[in-house]
């Protein structure tokens, strides 16, 4: 085959035990996919590396079936469409949805999350900032959240692609977000780029030291990606009424058997919390009604997400391997062309 005739993918090989390593994927090469009657034919431009991508390997109990052994993995990308035999896409058409870690994909409608506008920002966006990990960010404080001026938003992993988001959005909706990161580098970044009032590497600072100082009448809303010892630390710093957003839980290794923690019931009941689980596929008909929001503070130098891009899509498993060791600078993206 002629290398414009090759699909190149990352095929999911084995399940993984706890994070993905590079080793339970394997790189293969296959004709180009043709679309069946009522599916199109996408070329991929940006591939996107999510930390849920350890739930879709993985054979457990999940909100969505595991991504198949012996297929491209399960992914989120953009593309343009080079062949429809579906009325409602037409070549040349950019779409952002589960097209998977190939070079070309044959899907349908419901692989589609939104249709992509290439003139409102450059095509990158579709997968970061106006990809889930923008549309987590806004709807998930927004709905979940219920943020109000003047309170204290605790953010962990507050420097990656949703934590950064969510903390520029608390800002913007007038309120004081605190960040918890794993670098000193990570805590300038908080604070000189992303605007948070503050910052802290919760793996070297005095964590307890650190919510005394910048919130001391309690947590409002705490917008946690991570779970684990830091949840049940700041579930007990909590104000009344507070709200606890769980949108991750990616500092738990592995989930069989099930870990086990200090019990929360309590603080719970006494602080009349409200914990919301959050998977922004659930949101879908709010996506839109989130883009226009972010964009209009994209417009304004309100909101940005920094970008980690590579060329090859051979490194995308370790791409995802270096998301859980924090070695990412902003959002992952394997670039096709």
């Amino acid at each position: 085959m002629s290398r414009t005739a090759i699909n190149r993918r990352v095929v999911l090989a084995r399940r993984p035990s706890g994070i993905p390593t590079p080793e339970d994927f394997v790189v293969d090469e296959v004709a180009i996919p043709e679309p069946g009657e009522g599916e199109f034919r996408v070329r991929n431009l940006y591939l996107s590396v999510d930390p849920a991508q350890r739930g879709w390997a993985a054979d457990v109990a999940n909100y969505s079936q595991p991504s198949p052994l012996g297929e491209a993995m399960r992914a989120l990308a953009v593309g343009v469409v080079e062949e429809s035999r579906h009325p409602e896409f037409a070549p040349g058409d950019h779409l952002y949805g589960f097209f998977g870690w190939q070079t070309y994909a044959s899907a349908s409608a419901a692989a589609v999350l939104r249709r992509v506008d290439p003139e409102l920002a450059p095509i990158s966006t579709a997968a970061g900032l106006f990809g889930i990990n923008g549309l987590t960010a806004y709807l998930a404080l927004t709905e979940c959240g219920s943020p109000r001026p003047g309170e204290a938003v605790l953010v962990s992993t507050a420097a990656g692609a949703v934590g950064s988001l969510a903390g520029q959005i608390a800002r913007n909706l007038g309120c004081r977000p605190l960040g918890l990161t794993g670098t000193s580098d990570k805590v300038r970044l908080c604070v000189e780029r992303f605007g948070y009032a503050a910052a802290t590497n919760y793996r070297e600072d005095d964590l307890d030291a650190f919510l005394d100082r910048e919130a001391p009448s309690g947590l409002n809303v705490f917008f946690d990606n991570t779970g684990g010892p830091i949840l049940d630390r700041a579930v007990r710093r909590m104000a009344v009424g507070g709200r606890i957003v769980q949108c991750g839980t990616a500092s738990i290794p592995s989930w069989n058997p099930p870990p086990t923690g200090p019990r929360v019931e309590r603080e719970v009941l006494t602080r009349r919390l409200r914990w919301s689980g959050f998977v922004i596929f659930d949101h879908k008909a709010r996506f839109e009604e989130a883009v226009r929001a972010l964009d209009a503070w994209r417009r304004q130098g309100q909101v940005t997400l920094d970008e980690d891009v590579t060329d090859r899509i051979e490194e995308a498993p370790e791409a995802l391997a270096s998301l859980y060791r924090g070695e990412n600078r902003g959002k992952r993206l394997i670039r096709i062309g």
